[in-house]
């Protein structure tokens, strides 16, 4: 009996078998053709419930992708803590809220809602997953994120004295960096009461990049794995930019699957990491599905298959305007994968 797409993205993600791997992602994947089926404007679709699933329903309905996710924008959570937001909700322009400051010092500063379901956005995010799962039923599953409370303190905190304090105050980093994970927690808690089927933490702001390999042992490695330890559904963990070198840590923090991006080797990742783990990546979601060709679509998938992934992830969130056809290029090719486990 074949699977359902909500069974093979979670049996995917978990490492059990599969039927055919499902083409999915743990990210924002909304796109134009969506808004305009549905008469949406990007920048007001973050702000009502009914806008945000039929934005993610939309991708599921026009290119095939087997995961509608919400929220679409980074600001959720920090917006609950305190943080000012630029929405430009009558703005015609895909444009993302943005934060109009930095509001913490100090941990002090970061008051953690005791009810976060009903806190900020929160309570709109969680209307969009009961919307979409009533609308999908089993058939797809809904999926959610959170960001990393690293990436999430470089919001409201100045990154460059985030950055110095990493290394000259790590009492003060830690302390902030633990009232965050509590919020986070309680954020993806509140996902989970509302029925989201995965989580994926997107502890983006630590790349290697921007944090040596030790820094992220020392500073970021014990929240994450803190957060995945908290969260009983399945979960993904994604770091953005270089991984190469913090491969085996992200794979030890606790996550069923590891997620990263087109600067991950994942060839020398699979190596790494071994046949049991469950490895997503790493297409560039602006430079292949957006600015490139259909060849080039099918020549960066298929490198990702030849690495060993066990399924063709973007590596951030697919950005609005990308071709609707070099989607469904991949959406085909994923679907058509030989699985690594096969049921």
């Amino acid at each position: 009996m074949a699977m359902t797409s909500k069974e093979r993205v979670i049996n995917m993600i978990t490492g059990k078998p599969l039927d055919k791997v499902p083409a999915s992602t743990g990210f924002g994947n909304v796109i134009v053709a969506g808004l305009e089926k549905y008469n949406l404007r990007f920048a007001h679709v973050h702000l009502d419930a009914q806008e945000m699933a039929d934005a993610a329903a939309a991708t599921v309905e026009i290119v095939g992708i087997e995961s509608p996710i919400v929220p679409f924008d980074m600001g959720v959570l920090a917006e609950a803590l305190g943080a000012r937001l630029n929405t430009y909700a009558h703005s015609e322009d895909l444009l993302y809220p943005t934060m109009r400051d930095k509001f913490v010092q100090t941990a002090d500063d970061i008051v953690v809602p005791t009810d976060m379901a009903n806190a900020g956005r929160i309570p709109l995010v969680c209307e969009a997953i009961q919307i979409l799962k009533k609308r999908f039923g089993d058939d797809y599953p809904v999926g959610s994120w959170i960001l990393g409370p690293f990436t999430l303190a470089s919001q409201v905190w100045d990154l460059n004295d985030l950055l110095k304090s990493s290394a000259k105050d790590p009492a003060k980093v830690e302390a902030i960096l633990s009232k965050l994970t509590d919020a986070l927690i309680l954020e993806a808690q509140a996902y989970i009461d509302a029925g989201a089927d995965f989580i994926t933490l997107r502890e983006m702001g630590a790349t290697s990049d921007v944090l040596s390999p030790r820094m992220f042992k020392k500073t970021v490695k014990q929240w994450s794995a803190k957060i995945i330890a908290a969260l009983d559904i399945p979960k993904v963990y994604h770091i953005c930019g270089g991984t190469d070198m913090i491969v085996e840590d992200m794979a030890s923090i606790g996550a069923d699957a590891v997620s990263v991006d087109v600067k991950n080797d994942v060839a020398a990742t699979r190596e790494k990491l071994g046949p049991d783990a469950v490895i997503l990546g790493n297409i560039h979601p602006y430079d292949v599905f957006t600015a490139g060709t259909p060849e080039m679509v099918r020549t960066e998938v298929q490198k990702a298959i030849d690495g060993g992934v066990d399924s063709v992830w973007p590596g951030c969130d697919i950005w609005p305007a990308t071709d609707v056809e070099n989607l469904k290029i991949w959406v085909e090719m994923v679907q058509n994968m030989e699985p690594r486990r096969k049921a």
